[in-house]
């Protein structure tokens, strides 16, 4: 590493080159060491379908930051990556991409698909994986995982049979959800509701013995094709005497019952229903309570199918209107009510989901939820924050069995087989040959594939070699905190949190900090419809990935959204340049000297002060950042490098530094190494590139600043009363550069400034920093001064004056301030003109007004501040 830094800072040259320095040191890899604690954190795999978006990055730096704090603090850190094969979504683009083609996945047929399939992660999955480096990502790649490599295939066998040998996996035929453009079921938790306009359809189902009828309405008409009965409330007095009787299903002419049964709200409507047991997951188990037929009418494209009779092949829109128009004319329709109702759609492709009964296999829920809940409350799974521990009781309480196979080729394949002689089903870790119960040799495997979220449920101990009890397993397990976004709380945490403990009887993690989404600088979601996503590629091509990880925790706070804007990582830009200048100018004072990196004894008060407020900022850092409060801790460095530091310190040590005095230049030296380094150590995991470089180039130990010792807060470097006295000569110069603000006196304009203070010791070891900072030329210092003809500045802890002479040329500043007069009065005059004038009162719109009678106003007290000045210069 070199030991001079470029005259500025180019992100493009310094991180490629940092990043190969890290991997050649194997820095990332964690290994097994009994002596150290284990810190692990798994990464969300991201899905190998496109590249790396705003949400990723956010993501991959907030687990960074702790996984590289961690390491510093001494823990053996284990950050593992890997990528999710995300069934649905990656054979959606790759049939996408056959149709350019002209392919289809049947026309070339499995094998051929999923020879496809493999080509598109290697190519998507690699690149992924680069773009996570180029954000200074420090996960031990060595361990690099995929939810489809052997490891994970041969947990989720395990799992599968496991779960089936304990009655916890069957199949049966269930409604589930129906995406009919994917066509394949989806979970409840793949469902995404919105508002929708939609009409009620008010309809006369007719007795059979043409005793009248019975209304309901419905808001999908074409499912009535698969009506089986009619429901009322068993405690409805309307309609307790019909109850039982025959109903003729207007349209299909097909006799149903009127049944009772207590799922029918009474209050809602006519208080009737139609019940149709092969769509709509209610009226199925009111199927199974009564014993109905299940007529499923759609096929997998959400077309009618064979049993819709004479609407059989159109496309569901196109049965609705036609059995609309046949209602009609029939004279069964009584009124279309317009109305907005929640519509679930695929959260993939945003189609309308069809309830469907289908044979599919489902994972009994309940017995699983139920530790799952106990654990957290028991608060071994901890929310950070915790309002979200609420919504995972409310989804694991309320939750239903989960339908876990996908009619898609790319996936883990069930590992069930089914004899074609006896209809034995087989579920086994190995391949069968024969057939347990009948000796055939044709068995056929179940040709559909496990729903992504299956796998990934396992992913903080597959990854580990589980079910192997391997040494990663025993040393890196549970892990401790999963860092992810809180839309995928349902999807992915609690399947993990249910799976680890059924699996391994431990937690799979402590803690789960959720974080939400990047909005774009207006508040709006990022979306290609919108146009207003931003490639996070391109920000570090262009500020550097430092810039875009310090803006992306900059302001972050646990569980709420963040808005990104080129103004905000423009300034992170900024503040890197400003850490950048800071060392140059502290390495061009180290050049030809022996400056060791330790504390000297013999410090001045500003040393004290500035080794005391650093050592109270990585005590506060330190606890901000156990407290997963990121954006907090950021700031406190931002503004103590910044201010403190840069605007404060540098400048006063450049008192010392060309005083000619080497004993305290070198002191002076000492300190600044000693806090900068202090200081590039808790800045590190934010914005790792710029300081590793800069570390290398102060003296320093170690190999890398990312395995150096965490800064810890130290009673030893507590100077509480030299803090304070510091704080009284800053407040004395911050008063004087105000006032001399004020006046408009340039700072090339030096001044004798007298400082009256019961606390004339510590002014007169300040004298050198006021005469500096403060633009003095002399600086007296006493008690109970006289000094005539001179501004006066006060703060808590002295009285400064400054002779009027020294800040002014009396008679230009009168000059000027009486310009200045007589156009301000002028402004008034017209202002007040116009206020009185009743015409301009009653046609000019009421903020135009408003603006002339504040703006009169502020006209007044400026008028009033000039004949002030001047009276003073008198």
């Amino acid at each position: 590493m070199s030991r001079e830094l470029a005259k500025t800072y180019d992100p493009r040259e310094v991180e490629d080159r940092i990043y190969d320095f890290w991997l050649s040191g194997d820095l990332f890899h964690a290994e097994r060491d009994p002596e150290k604690k284990p810190y692990t954190i798994v990464m969300p795999p991201p899905n190998i379908t496109g590249q790396l978006h705003m949400g990723h990055a956010l993501d991959c730096t907030l687990q960074d930051i702790l996984i590289r704090y961690r390491r510093m603090q001494g823990y053996c850190a284990l950050w593992l990556p890997g990528t999710d094969h995300a069934s649905i979504a990656t054979e959606a683009k790759i049939v996408e991409a056959m149709r350019k083609e002209g392919l289809t996945k049947e026309g070339i047929g499995r094998e051929a698909f999923l020879k496809r399939a493999w080509e598109w992660r290697e190519k998507y999955g690699r690149r992924i994986v680069e773009q996570q480096k180029k954000l200074g990502s420090s996960c031990d790649w060595e361990r690099e995982r995929f939810t489809l490599d052997e490891g994970c295939s041969k947990a989720v066998r395990e799992v599968f049979v496991s779960l089936y040998e304990k009655g916890l996996i069957y199949r049966g035929e269930r409604i589930i959800n129906w995406c009919p453009h994917c066509k394949t079921s989806i979970s409840d938790a793949e469902v995404e509701f919105s508002e929708r306009d939609g009409f009620f359809w008010h309809i006369r189902y007719p007795f059979k013995d043409g005793s009248g009828y019975i209304q309901l309405a419905t808001t999908r008409p074409e499912t009535m094709l698969g009506d089986t009965a009619v429901a009322v409330h068993p405690e409805d007095e309307r309609y307790q005497n019909l109850v039982g009787k025959t109903l003729i299903l207007p349209i299909v002419n097909r006799e149903i019952p009127l049944i009772a049964d207590e799922y029918v709200e009474r209050d809602f409507g006519t208080g009737v229903v139609k019940i149709t047991p092969a769509h709509d997951p209610n009226d199925f188990e009111v199927g199974l309570r009564h014993g109905l037929e299940v007529i499923n009418v759609m096929d997998e494209s959400g077309n009618i199918n064979e049993n819709g009779g004479a609407y059989a092949g159109m496309t569901g829109a196109d049965a609705r209107k036609k059995i609309v128009k046949d209602l009609e004319a029939g004279g069964f329709l009584i009124k279309v009510e317009p109305i907005k109702h929640n519509v679930g759609a695929c959260y993939r492709c945003g189609t309308a989901v069809e309830p469907r009964v289908s044979k599919q296999w489902f994972v009994k829920m309940k017995p699983l939820a139920e530790p799952a809940i106990t654990e957290v409350q028991d608060g071994k799974v901890r929310f950070i924050p915790d309002r979200f521990s609420k919504i995972y009781y409310n989804w694991m309480e309320n939750i239903k069995d989960w339908c876990i196979s996908r009619q898609l080729w790319w996936g883990h394949r069930i590992p069930a087989w089914y004899c074609e002689d006896c209809g034995e089903t087989i579920v086994s870790r190995e391949e069968p040959h024969v057939c347990p119960k009948c000796g055939s040799k044709k068995l056929k495997q179940d040709p559909d594939t496990l729903d992504t979220w299956f796998s990934s449920a396992l992913w903080p101990f597959s990854t580990l070699g589980w079910p192997d009890k391997t040494p990663d397993l025993g040393y890196f397990y549970p892990t401790d905190t999963l860092v992810t976004a809180y839309d995928i709380i349902f999807f992915w945490v609690a399947r993990m949190i249910f799976s680890g403990i059924e699996q391994t009887d431990e937690v799979p993690f402590h803690n789960v900090l959720m974080h939400g989404l990047v909005r774009d600088a207006q508040g709006r979601k990022m979306s290609k419809s919108l146009g207003n996503g931003i490639d996070p590629l391109q920000e570090i091509d262009k500020y550097g990935a430092d810039a875009l990880r310090f803006t992306l925790a900059t302001g972050n706070s646990p569980g709420n959204d963040m808005r990104y804007s080129q103004d905000k990582v423009e300034a992170s830009r900024n503040f890197a340049n400003k850490i950048w200048n800071a060392a140059r100018f502290i390495l061009m004072n180290l050049e030809g000297k022996d400056v060791p990196g330790t504390l000297p004894e013999d410090l001045t008060l500003e040393d004290k002060w500035i080794v005391d407020s650093f050592n109270r900022v990585a005590g506060e850092v330190t606890e901000n950042l156990d407290k997963f409060e990121l954006g907090i801790a950021v700031q406190k460095l931002y503004d103590f490098l910044w201010d403190q530091f840069c605007d404060w310190y540098i400048e006063i040590s450049k008192i010392r530094l060309n005083s000619g005095d080497e004993q305290a230049a070198q002191t002076a030296r000492r300190v600044l190494v000693w806090v900068m380094s202090g200081t590039l150590k808790l800045l590190h995991p934010f914005m790792p590139f710029i300081t590793e470089e800069i570390w290398q180039t102060l003296p320093h130990e170690g190999q890398s600043i990312m395995t150096s010792q965490w800064p810890e807060k130290q009673e030893s470097l507590r100077f509480p009363e030299a803090a304070r006295e510091m704080g009284k000569i800053m407040e004395a110069v911050r008063a004087v550069r105000n006032r001399r603000a004020e006046m408009n006196v340039p700072p090339s304009r030096r001044t004798h400034l007298s400082v009256d203070t019961a606390s004339p010791e510590t002014f007169r070891e300040g004298a050198a920093i006021l005469e500096r900072l403060a633009y003095a030329n002399r600086v007296e210092i006493g008690t109970d001064l006289n000094v005539t003809d001179a501004v006066t500045i006060v703060t808590p802890d002295a009285k400064v004056l400054i002779p009027m002479d020294d800040l002014v040329d009396r008679e230009a500043e009168k000059a000027r301030l009486s310009k200045e007069l007589e156009s301000a009065q002028k402004q008034l005059v017209t202002a007040e003109a116009k206020l009185k004038n009743e015409k301009f009162i009653s046609k000019a719109p009421e903020n135009v007004v408003e603006g002339v009678r504040q703006n009169a106003a502020k006209l007044k007290d400026h008028i009033a501040l000039i004949r002030s000045s001047l009276e003073s210069l008198k």
